[in-house]
């Protein structure tokens, strides 16, 4: 049970931060069996606008509850170190949403662009 919910909460959480960050127009992406969850919940879901920080919460809240009960029987320097990836995690995915809402300005990527090629055609002349 706990392994089931686990990978479901994941495949919620992946497709989640995807929806979150794409830009694309239709991002609509394929999770894993959500009738398992409770409907009040998809749409606590649904109507929320941080959905990859509310399923990270879940996926923490089922560990620590499953850690509880022992049914995930781990010594805690592990457990922790668990929930220490789950928060890098969150950290790169907020970085990638912070690159996604602030995009680098034209002239700098034109320049930079212009500037990798004049080193590429550079470096075949001077290894020569």
């Amino acid at each position: 049970q706990f392994q089931h919910t686990l990978v479901r909460l994941m495949s919620l959480l992946y497709g989640s931060a995807l929806t979150q960050i794409s830009e694309m127009s239709n991002s609509d992406f394929e999770f894993l069996d959500l009738d398992a969850f409770d409907p009040k919940r998809l749409e606590f879901l649904e109507n929320s606008q941080y959905k990859a920080e509310i399923v990270g919460q879940w996926v923490q809240r089922l560990i620590a509850e499953a850690h509880a009960t022992n049914v995930l029987n781990v010594p805690p320097p592990i457990l922790s170190r668990v929930f220490n990836q789950l928060g890098n995690g969150v950290v790169i995915f907020n970085n990638a949403q912070k690159l996604n809402d602030f995009p680098v300005p034209f002239p700098i990527s034109q320049s930079v662009t212009v500037m990798l090629l004049v080193q590429w055609v550079l470096t075949v002349f001077v290894a020569a």
